[in-house]
């Protein structure tokens, strides 16, 4: 899933305004810790801040991590994980729908059985029946989020209320790791695929089988989660899950030092560094299944991107222009690791999916050697410009993320870099709406993409199946950002799909790894660490994913956390539900006031701020 700006000068109205903005938020920051008192009797709120910001609640449409956060806890898989197994490439286990499960015709043919007396969240009974219903809804609507997971697939069907039977056209290696939610069919049968695939919205209260239930919502601002007392796993320790999105990590994390918040996601660097000194606190940096990158607009067919990028050879040349180990220390503070391929290093095991570069092919950097190669690729210098091979300069769009600094900082180093080699680069901070837009955009119905380079990054599986999946030929205008094409990697992935045996599958995984490493579709930047802290005295059960050295929350699809968190004594609570609502009504009104201010002098989109 998708998982810092130049100063301009203002009006001193402007500056004025701005004065105003930051006294009303330290003066609502006092107000939150003041009103952080215990909950109403009984009641037990978890309050969690974040920086990445849902962008639908349609599990057909969403992209962001966040999303991912509140399906994982209002749905739940057919075949789950657990925090002891998660990272494990063979992990799957019986924490999901199913409770158990068999394989026969030669390993095309998979039987489940489905756990008797699981409800959805309105008392509907859920069955066998919906299981396969969602399977064939995505399968029937080319549901493209979720197309990745259903490929091989010919039929589900049900054949009682407690079992569901997947044929497949052939062995299928990613079975029991399908991120496919469980949608009820009493609700989604009256939704036409068009509609899931696009506009439907899914509003609260959103009806799932999980341990919590989204019943309110404002976009951009909180999202309340209460819990499901008759959820099949059992109840939730906590009342109520309260997410809190913040446009400013240094806010967020004030919050969680006045007890506003008990949880925290996006801690920037100096602030990570700063709580590891508190008692109160435990701040981790841990590796993720995450990779940063470097995207190119490689669309061969109608693009409004600049053709040289559609040659290999010029992508790769600029492998050698980007120096990791400076982008891990300066726009990541150290919390990153070089990146290599596309799939994640140090993070699989039984086996590592990761192909890491023999030292004589690896990408170094060397700015001499990226120019010499460019200009052998037929893309010279002209007194100190490169041109392309009409003998134009070559101006490439490199868009930065106005959510994250550490993809502002990161395009400044490699704009700077690039710029050394004679191309003429024009930066831009950008929001992810407008990222997408230029994505996947269209000209008369039509895809054509706009858009030349850009930063951002990826959540990614346990199983390599949709990691890979995305640079494949199907994938374009769908989960495909830079719409590459390669027809003998599209053959390697349906072999690597159809190997069952891990070890016979994992030569053939390295083999795609190597080839998106020399045709450069991304250059791979770093491997993130996620950041994030939680109150280590007040608050007790909270779970790591995986088990040595992960995360404590935003791990999905593992929940582990939010089902055995709680006050570590009776007297420690949440803020409580009125009162948080009440405070952020106040917020909005106080950025609707500020926003008619900045708008008769100048409309522009506020940079908001996370840590990758």
């Amino acid at each position: 899933m998708r998982g810092p700006s130049c100063a301009v000068t203002r009006r001193a109205a402007v500056a004025a305004a701005a004065l105003l903005v930051t006294g009303l938020i330290w003066g609502l920051a006092g107000a939150l810790a003041t009103s952080s008192s215990p909950a109403p009797a009984g009641k037990v709120v978890l309050k969690v801040g974040m920086t990445d910001i849902p962008d639908n609640l349609n599990p057909f449409v969403g992209q962001m991590t966040s999303c991912e956060e509140i399906w994982g806890l209002n749905y739940d898989l057919m075949v789950g994980f657990d925090a002891g197994t998660w990272g494990h490439s063979q992990g799957a286990a019986a924490t999901g729908l199913a409770d158990s499960w068999t394989v026969s015709g030669g390993g095309k043919v998979w039987t489940f059985h489905i756990r008797s007396g699981v409800k959805w969240q309105d008392g509907v009974p859920l069955t066998a029946h919906d299981v396969a219903f969602t399977y064939n809804y995505i399968i029937k609507n080319q549901l493209s989020s979720y197309t990745i997971y259903t490929s091989l697939i010919k039929s589900v069907t049900a054949p009682n209320d407690n079992t569901v039977v997947f044929t497949c056209t052939k062995p299928k290696a990613n079975m029991l790791n399908m991120f496919v939610y469980i949608v009820p069919q009493h609700i989604w049968g009256a939704v036409s695929g068009k509609a899931a695939g696009t506009s439907y919205q899914n509003n609260t209260p959103i009806v799932g089988s999980g341990p919590f239930q989204l019943t309110q919502y404002k976009k951009d601002s909180y999202a309340i989660m209460t819990a499901n007392k008759g959820y099949w796993g059992g109840a939730p320790k906590i009342d109520e899950v309260d997410f809190v999105y913040y446009q400013n990590a240094d806010t967020m994390t004030q919050d969680l030092k006045t007890s506003t918040l008990q949880a925290v996601w996006g801690v920037l660097p100096a602030e990570y560094r700063q709580l590891q000194s508190d008692p109160t606190y435990k701040p981790l940096a841990y590796v993720d299944p995450e990779l940063d990158e470097l995207s190119f607009n490689c669309y061969t067919g109608p693009s409004l991107g600049n053709p040289v990028l559609k040659d290999w050879h010029f992508r790769q040349a600029l492998q050698y222009a980007v120096d990791h180990d400076k982008i891990v220390q300066i726009a990541y503070g150290g919390l990153a690791q070089p990146a290599t391929s596309v799939v994640v290093s140090n993070c699989f095991t039984d086996p590592d999916w990761h192909w890491q570069p023999p030292a004589d092919q690896m990408y170094t950097f060397n700015l001499a050697k990226a120019g010499q190669m460019l200009t052998a690729a037929g893309y010279p210098l002209k007194n100190g410009v490169r041109v392309n091979k009409q003998g134009k300069p070559i101006v490439l769009r490199l868009w930065t993320r106005s959510q994250s600094d550490s993809s502002q900082s990161a395009g400044k180093l490699i704009a700077g870099w690039f710029d050394s080699l004679g191309l003429r680069i024009v930066l831009s901070v950008v929001d992810d709406g407008t990222l997408e837009d230029g994505v996947y955009a269209t000209s008369n119905g039509a895809f054509k993409p706009n858009y030349d380079m850009f930063l951002w990054g990826w959540g990614l599986d346990p199983d390599p199946d949709f990691t890979l999946g995305v640079f494949t030929t199907a994938q374009i205008n769908a989960w495909s950002d830079c719409a590459w094409s390669n027809p003998q990697y599209d053959k390697l992935f349906l072999e690597q799909e159809t190997t069952i045996d891990p070890t016979a599958r994992k030569a053939i995984v390295d083999k795609m790894q190597q080839i998106i490493y020399q045709q450069s579709p991304y250059i791979p930047t770093v491997y993130p660490k996620e950041v994030e802290a939680y109150n280590y005295a007040a608050w007790t059960g909270w779970v790591n994913t995986p088990t040595k050295g992960g995360g404590v929350f935003f791990t999905p699809p593992v929940m582990a956390s939010y089902m055995s968190v709680h006050p570590a004594s009776a007297a420690t609570g949440g803020a409580s539900h009125s009162k948080a609502v009440l405070i952020i009504g106040v917020v909005v009104g106080v950025v609707v006031v500020v926003v008619v201010v900045i708008v008769v002098l100048r409309r522009r989109r506020v940079a908001v701020e996370e840590t990758t």
